[in-house]
C-alpha cells in the first residue's frame, strides 16, 4: 500500500513540477461497474485513472510523454502504463516521429481492419474506451508530404506487441481453444514456449500507407509485413498403443505467431445527405486450425479478406451510422476449418448501428451503440449517457448487455453490466 501511495505521490509532484515548462492536460476518472442478471449484483469494476498528458511544442518539432496509472480497488492492484512517449522532428517535406506511440489507420468504426498497427488490449474485451484499447508500440514513423492533401506514411517497428487477452480467472478471458474431439477425451494442455518472438532486425515489422483527401473523395492505401497479433494455436496429439490401437492420451496446444502479409485501403465520400464509407484488407497466408487429423501440427493456410461499407447520415437531428462486415476465407472447402468464436464455416458476417443524438448545447448526449454477429446469432449492445456538468467534470452511464451463449460476444452472455464513469478534467 505504501509503494501504491508513492507512486501516486511521486506522479502528482512530478505533473507540477514538469508542468511549468509543459503543456499538462489529462483526467482523473473513477469507473464502477456492477454486474447485471444471474441474480448477481456484484461489484465486477472498480477502477481509479490518472491520465496525464505532456507536451511541448516547437517550431523545430514537438515531444510527448503519456503516462496512465490504473488502480483496482477490488484486486489492490496498482498497474503504471506508459500509452506514449515520443518525440516529432519537423522537416520542410517530411515529420519523423521517434518512441512508443498510437497509430490509428482506417475508416470503421468498432472494428479493426486496416487499423492494424497498434495491437490490442483486450484484457477488458472490447468495452474501455479504443484509445485505451490500442496499445502503444515503440517505432519510428516518417510522414512525407508529396503534395497538399497527399501523404505517403511508413511505420518500422523493431519490437513486435501481440494482442493482450484477459488471464484465466478473469470473467474476460476468452475460448480461443476449440473443442477437440477424440476418442477417450484426452487431456488439453498449453505450451507457450513458441509464443514469443524476440526482437530483432530480421523480426521486425513495417507498415506503408498512402493517403489523399480530394474534393470528391477521401482514400488511403496501404500495406504491411507484420506478425499476426493473435497466435495461431498448433495442435500436437500423443497416442499411446492400447491393445494394438492407437489411442490419444495428451493434446498439447502450442500458440504460435506467425509472420503475415497484407494490403488494403479504405475510403470515404460525400453522396448528398449521406457519407458512404469502406475498408478492406486482404491477408496473405494466415493460419487456421483444421479439422483434418493428418495435418502437421492441426494448421492450413488461407488467404481472407476482411472488409466493410458503411453509410452516415443525420435523421431527426440524430446521427445514425450502419456498417456491414464480412470475412471471407479464399480456397475454402466445407467443414476443413475448426469453428472459433472468431470464424465458422467460410463467410463470417458482422453488423454495427450507432445512433447518437446530442442536445443542451451539445453538453447532454444519448447514444446507443451494438454488434450483431450474423453466424452465432449474438450481440453486444451498449446504450450509455453523456453529461459535460462542467468544463471540468463529465459523467458517463451506459451498459454493456450480451446476446447469445456463444460466439464472439455471445461467450460473456453472464457478463452483462451497468456502470458509471465521473471525469475530472485539466
Amino acid at each position: 500500500m505504501f509503494r501504491k501511495i508513492f507512486v501516486i505521490i511521486f506522479m502528482l509532484s512530478s505533473a507540477a513540477v514538469f508542468s511549468q515548462n509543459l503543456d499538462l492536460s489529462g483526467y482523473a476518472r473513477y469507473y464502477a461497474g456492477v454486474k447485471a442478471g444471474n441474480g448477481s449484483n456484484d461489484l465486477t469494476i472498480s477502477q481509479t485513472t490518472m491520465n496525464m498528458n505532456f507536451e511541448k511544442l516547437t517550431d523545430f518539432g514537438a515531444f510527448k510523454v503519456n503516462p496512465m496509472l490504473y488502480y483496482y480497488s477490488g484486486l489492490d492492484s496498482l498497474v503504471l502504463y506508459l500509452r506514449e512517449a515520443y518525440v516529432d522532428m519537423y522537416f520542410n517535406k517530411f515529420d519523423l516521429r521517434i518512441g512508443k506511440q498510437q497509430v490509428i489507420w482506417g475508416k470503421a468504426d468498432g472494428v479493426f481492419i486496416t487499423d492494424i498497427v497498434s495491437p490490442k488490449n483486450l484484457s477488458e474485451f472490447l468495452l474501455p474506451e479504443f484509445d485505451e484499447i490500442r496499445i502503444g508500440i515503440t517505432a519510428v514513423k516518417l510522414d512525407y508530404y508529396v503534395a497538399d492533401n497527399h501523404t505517403i506514411e511508413a511505420i518500422w517497428t523493431p519490437v513486435f506487441n501481440p494482442t493482450v487477452y484477459a488471464p484465466e480467472g478473469s470473467i474476460w478471458h476468452p475460448n480461443f481453444v476449440p473443442n477437440i474431439s477424440l476418442p477417450n477425451n484426452p487431456p488439453v494442455v498449453v505450451d507457450r514456449s513458441k509464443e514469443k518472438v524476440t526482437p530483432s532486425l530480421e523480426n521486425s515489422e513495417f507498415f506503408l500507407k498512402y493517403s489523399a483527401l480530394t474534393s470528391a473523395i477521401d482514400f488511403e492505401l496501404m500495406g504491411a509485413y507484420m506478425w499476426d497479433d493473435d497466435p495461431a494455436l498448433a495442435k500436437d496429439v500423443e497416442f499411446t498403443p492400447v491393445n494394438g490401437q492407437p489411442v490419444p492420451t495428451k493434446v498439447t496446444i502450442m500458440p504460435e505467431h506467425k509472420r503475415l502479409s497484407l494490403v488494403g485501403g479504405s475510403f470515404s465520400t460525400t453522396l448528398g445527405p449521406f457519407v458512404l464509407r469502406g475498408e478492406a484488407a486482404y491477408y496473405f497466408g494466415k493460419y487456421f486450425q483444421t479439422t483434418n487429423p493428418m495435418v502437421d501440427n492441426g494448421l492450413v493456410q488461407k488467404d481472407y479478406l476482411h472488409y466493410l461499407i458503411g453509410v452516415d447520415f443525420t435523421l431527426w437531428d440524430i446521427n445514425l451510422s450502419g456498417q456491414f462486415i464480412q470475412k471471407a476465407i479464399m480456397d475454402y472447402k466445407d467443414n476443413e476449418l475448426l469453428e472459433t468464436p472468431l470464424f465458422k464455416g467460410q463467410y463470417n458476417n458482422m453488423a454495427t448501428f450507432l445512433a447518437h443524438y446530442s442536445c443542451l448545447n451539445e453538453t447532454l448526449t444519448l447514444e446507443y451503440f451494438m454488434y450483431y454477429d450474423f453466424n452465432y446469432d449474438d450481440a453486444l449492445i451498449r446504450p450509455r449517457i453523456l453529461y459535460d456538468y462542467s468544463d471540468h467534470i463529465s459523467l458517463q452511464f451506459g451498459a454493456n448487455i450480451f446476446v447469445g451463449d456463444q460466439g464472439l460476444f455471445g461467450q460473456y452472455d453472464k457478463n452483462d453490466m451497468v456502470y458509471a464513469k465521473v471525469y475530472y478534467n485539466f
